[in-house]
């Protein structure tokens, strides 16, 4: 860490308001007008300046010149930082830069920006030519430079390059040397099936159509796959933290088959996909949720209402008069259009607010919605009915997700927590508070005792079910997560930000192991393969087994692995919004037809 030496005036004494911009705006063409090899390294300079000259203004009274000086150069700045303009645009008085937590944070942290010597020296020897007093005050204060020697590094590194240190990394790396449990639950019908050596006794069964080569190159692949696995660190057994509801034989039974014809995925044996594309939703359509099997597909929508559809039953319109028989008068009242013709879905209304997450029990016999009234639902898809609303966040609620044992879920909400609930119970069970903006996605890690949060701080968090304290804080986005998804065995979790990146991280260690750039608003896992869904219409499925076998040389060598991709599905027209696997691993989608000219 460097920092600039002042050998002018010692202070900023008199800080007017034209110092801040005249001051930034030269340093903004000095910048700008550099010698090409090193002129991206001195624009990382200009974000961390200009928002802290912001700052400063307004800390001193100056709120018409601060909201002048942001007005005339955030334009700068909209690509990289459009969600932390947004923000910072809502500070208006002093007292805002300590009430509003992200402002605070900027306000008490220091950035951490690489630079090569060559380009230090430069904008060292401008500093000083110039005797640019008050930006060289705003850089002492706010920025820490790690000079590098040798050439400037590559423009493609600028993501990684400018970083906020304010003990954020230091606190994560404490806090990510707590151990944690990431192994599958003992006794669970998985753990049966792996001990008594089912789980692969069918594998290469796919509805008893591939050719006799291709079950050969399958059974070599699963063998392959086993020893694979036999050189993997395996995780003990773990006990529930939670106690779990217990699962009816018939349910038990029908789980066992699907586990037992599971499609082994691998490189080269890709999934099949089953893709729902909703039709005139005039652009109402917030998310969406498949069932576990398939059968069932929910929409959330702007107009407040929850809508599921019976796969089985698309295309059977049936007039009031068929309508008959002991169903009919709970039922079908959620199933009638207004002219009396049967639609092809069941309408839940009850929300006040737009519906923002829908998410399906593990059976399907019941399915939650959370909205931006402030509520989640718990809605019956056999009675078609409102079963529970539970209040407890104060503000919208982004998403909401059962466990994967049903009975318990968690939510997440623009009050910047994450709650656990059960379904007979009004009141959260537990309350996550750390993140320092909204919490936006919510997923439960396979064995039901952790729950993992991302949030529009940019920052991914794994929190123990029992204690309620974060276990883990992940770091490397450039913007808010959208998505995560854990894999089956529990070992990684991988999560998809605003701006199209994927990270898959290490539970153990809390590394990020394979960063990619370019697609995502929505992923999910199986073991060997990752499938990431995007608004470009197209759904990718990744090698993840490749990634994880050079983590151990890559620890090594310090370099950067990336994911491969195996293969682009373009939909129809179609943006993704959601992404699941099957237990017996076909992979459901679904999207919106986007009308394009």
């Amino acid at each position: 860490m460097l920092k600039l030496v002042n050998c002018g005036t010692s202070g900023r004494s008199e800080n007017l308001p034209a110092q801040y911009h005249d001051g930034y705006s030269k340093l903004r063409s000095w910048a700008h007008n550099s010698l090409d090899l090193y002129k991206h390294e001195l624009l990382r300079v200009l974000y961390p300046v200009f928002i802290h000259c912001f700052m400063d203004l307004v800390a001193r009274g100056h709120l018409q010149e601060a909201r002048n000086f942001f007005i005339t150069f955030r334009e700068d700045h909209e690509t990289m930082h459009q969600r932390d303009l947004q923000k910072l645009e809502g500070v208006l008085s002093p007292s805002h830069l300590e009430e509003m937590e992200f402002a605070h944070t900027l306000r008490q942290s220091k950035v951490n920006i690489k630079i090569c010597q060559y380009s230090y020296e430069l904008l060292l020897q401008y500093l000083h030519n110039t005797r640019s007093i008050t930006m060289l005050g705003v850089i002492n204060e706010h920025i820490n430079f790690q000079v590098c020697p040798g050439q400037p590094g590559s423009i493609s590194d600028d993501a990684d390059a400018v970083t906020l240190v304010d003990g954020g990394q230091d606190a994560a790396n404490l806090i990510n040397q707590k151990e944690i449990q990431w192994g599958m639950l003992e006794d669970s019908i998985e753990d049966c099936l792996e001990k008594g050596g089912g789980l692969l006794l069918d594998s290469d069964k796919v509805d008893g159509e591939n050719k006799e080569g291709e079950n050969e190159e399958n059974k070599k692949k699963s063998a392959d796959g086993r020893k694979q696995e036999a050189n993997t660190p395996m995780a003990s057994r773990v006990k529930p933290e939670l106690p779990l509801p217990a699962i009816p034989i018939e349910v038990e039974h029908s789980i066992l088959e699907d586990l037992r014809n599971r499609v082994q995925l691998s490189s080269v044996a890709l999934p099949s996909v089953s893709f729902y594309t909703f039709m005139n939703t005039h652009n109402s359509l917030n998310c969406a949720s498949i069932s576990h099997d398939g059968s069932l597909v929910a929409g959330g929508f702007s107009d407040s209402s929850l809508k599921v559809w019976d796969m089985s039953q698309l295309g059977q319109q049936t007039s009031t008069s068929a309508l008959q028989g002991e169903k009919d008068a709970a039922g079908n009242e959620q199933m009638l259009g207004t002219n009396g013709v049967k639609r092809p879905y069941t309408l839940f209304q009850g929300h006040s607010g737009p519906v923002y997450s829908a998410s399906f029990s593990p059976l399907g016999d019941f399915i939650l919605s959370s909205s931006a009234d402030s509520t989640v639902r718990l809605w019956s898809t056999k009675l078609n009915a409102n079963l529970v609303c539970y209040k407890g966040h104060n503000y919208p609620v982004w998403d909401v997700q059962f466990s994967p044992y049903g009975h318990y879920f968690a939510s997440c909400s623009h009050d910047r927590t994450a709650r656990i609930w059960s379904m007979d119970r009004i009141q959260p069970l537990r309350i996550m508070a750390g993140h320092l903006s909204d919490v936006d996605c919510v997923r439960w890690h396979v064995n039901c005792n952790y729950i993992a949060t991302g949030s529009s701080d940019k920052t991914v968090r794994l929190w123990d079910i029992q204690s309620g304290e974060c276990v883990r804080i992940f770091i490397g986005h450039r913007s808010m997560i959208l998505s995560l998804a854990m894999s089956p065995d529990g070992r990684y979790m991988a999560s998809g930000d605003e701006d199209g990146a994927i990270m898959m991280w290490d539970l153990a260690s809390g590394r990020c192991i394979t960063p990619l750039v370019g697609h995502t608003s929505c992923v999910c896992g199986e073991g060997s393969l990752l499938a990431s869904g995007s608004a470009d219409c197209t759904v990718k499925l990744w090698d993840i087994n490749a990634s994880t076998k050079t983590l151990r040389s890559e620890e090594k060598t310090g370099s950067s692995n990336r994911l491969r991709s195996l293969r682009t599905l373009p939909t129809k027209s179609t943006p993704v919004y959601s992404l699941m696997f099957s237990r017996r691993n076909l992979l459901f989608g679904a999207g919106v037809l986007s009308k394009r000219s």
